[in-house]
């Protein structure tokens, strides 16, 4: 390679892009060689790599040896078919080609006219998932609201969060903001949390409801009403509700229509959290479990983790697109255009936090297009009964309990203590856990419930590209 930087060149690029895509299928090829945990130590890249950048180009051949022998050790395999920690994030061929295709083309696609195609696909492929979702007519681009996407669920909460609270301070005054309260379970995902950090609602506003097994860990709708009743006599003013479909720690589901009632009487924003369970509400055996999505404000799912969109690909709808775009619009010189003054077209980048913006749509579009509706169906299937089998076996087992029913793909259990000891029962199941994930054949994560007792969490899911296990 000349050390004079050159121009893109097709040549090279057809030439690096062969060895890079080689590079990764013999990854894919050996993937179980690897610990699926990594193994290394804090801190053991940077007694392995230079204290600076090079002087000099160096070849590709040589970045590859150093992936090789010092950035893989590193990694933790998220695709590996032996990763059953957390929550899916599964990768596929169409995926990564729509990955590759979007880095490639390198669009910064914030308003409709800086790449009209990508706002315009994205528009197209939200109504199609939607739809496939049997979302209500209002989240269609259609009607008054849209689909978007985020990055996370956590921005999907943040941008809700943001346009509900400006929305009910437009209405009792841009003072009253220490008056507004959200309320969840204690189940939620944290990310509601740093949310509420971030849109500057006060800490002792964020009610966080206990959850417990007599009701599979759901959010109970008689107490939300109760908390609710007691903030409003006291002056309070309830402004956003959050359920989720599928928890992180047990996927609990929350009674959905109870809830839209309670936040429908009160005025409130209702939002509904399925970032990992609502890629199986694809199917129609599942659908029901987001019944009540019919009353709700905003709705999101991740794409990334059950979808087999790469990361990141975070499908959020909204009832009312006016109220996210006048809680985060702004109209500078530099972006006005014509299409934009007219009305006539979607400018993304009012309906999220960053001004620029990736063209995330042609992953999912080429997901959709190239595996079809019903081997995505069958896909999501085949998980939820990979992990029936393996809570059969657990069942099975005198040592061993399953903490919470089986919904989906994930499985919680533990590791009973022969004399029914908490203490020594938690031990018990920390040790195992440990001993597990040290082996590197296998990664499972845990959880913690609202007894304080550990619970293992190991959640079945594979390539549509790759074997399935469990």
């Amino acid at each position: 390679m000349e050390e004079r930087l050159k121009p893109m060149d097709a040549e090279q690029l057809r030439e690096s892009a062969h060895r890079m895509v080689d590079f990764i299928a013999d990854y894919y090829k050996s993937i179980e060689s690897f610990p699926v945990l990594s193994q290394v130590e804090p801190g053991y890249l940077r007694k392995l790599l230079p204290d600076s950048a090079p002087d000099h180009p160096e070849s590709l051949q040589q970045v590859l040896e150093d992936v090789q022998a010092k950035i893989l050790p590193g990694v933790t395999h998220w695709q590996s078919p032996n990763y059953f920690a957390y929550y899916p994030s599964n990768s596929s061929i169409a995926g990564f080609m729509g990955e590759m295709l979007s880095a490639g083309l390198n669009i910064v696609g914030f308003s409709w006219i800086t790449s009209p195609a990508a706002t315009e696909l994205e528009i197209i492929v939200l109504d199609w998932l939607a739809k496939l979702l049997n979302l209500p007519d209002d989240f269609l681009s259609t009607g008054p609201g849209g689909g978007v996407i985020q990055g996370t669920a956590s921005e999907a909460v943040l941008v809700v969060l943001l346009a509900a609270r400006d929305k009910f301070l437009s209405r009792i005054g841009k003072s009253s903001l220490d008056k507004l309260v959200v309320y969840s379970s204690d189940q939620t995902h944290s990310a509601l949390q740093k949310a509420c950090q971030i849109g500057g609602i006060y800490p002792e506003n964020c009610r966080v409801l206990k959850t417990d097994a007599s009701t599979n860990y759901a959010l109970s709708p008689d107490l939300l009403n109760e908390v609710i009743s007691q903030d409003i006599s006291t002056g309070l003013v309830p402004f956003l509700l959050c359920a989720t479909v599928g928890t992180t720690s047990s996927t609990a589901v929350d009674p959905l229509p109870a809830l839209a009632t309670v936040a429908k009487r009160n005025g409130m924003w209702f939002h509904i959290d399925a970032a990992y369970a609502g890629s199986a509400c694809i199917c129609p055996e599942y659908r029901p479990y987001i019944d009540g999505v019919e009353e709700a404000d905003s709705f999101n799912m991740n794409a990334h983790k059950w979808f087999l969109t790469n990361f990141d690909c975070s499908a959020l709808w909204i009832k009312d697109r006016k109220a996210l775009i006048q809680a985060l619009s702004t109209n500078p010189e530099f972006l006005k255009n014509k299409a934009s003054q007219a009305n006539m077209v979607v400018d993304y980048r009012d309906w999220q936090i960053p001004l620029g913006r990736r063209f995330r749509s042609l992953k999912l579009w080429m997901v959709l297009r190239l595996y079809g509706v019903q081997n995505l169906q069958q896909y999501i299937r085949n998980h939820i009964e990979l992990a029936r089998q393996f809570e059969d076996l657990v069942i099975q087992d005198p040592r061993f309990e399953v903490v919470t029913p089986r919904i989906f793909s994930l499985v919680c259990f533990r590791l009973l203590s022969p004399d029914n000891d908490g203490d020594k029962g938690n031990k018990l199941n920390r040790d195992l856990l440990d001993t597990v994930n040290s082996t590197g054949k296998i990664f499972i994560s845990h959880t913690v419930s609202s007894l304080g007792y550990i619970h293992l969490t190991l959640c079945s899911w594979g390539s549509i590209d790759r074997r399935e296990t469990c």
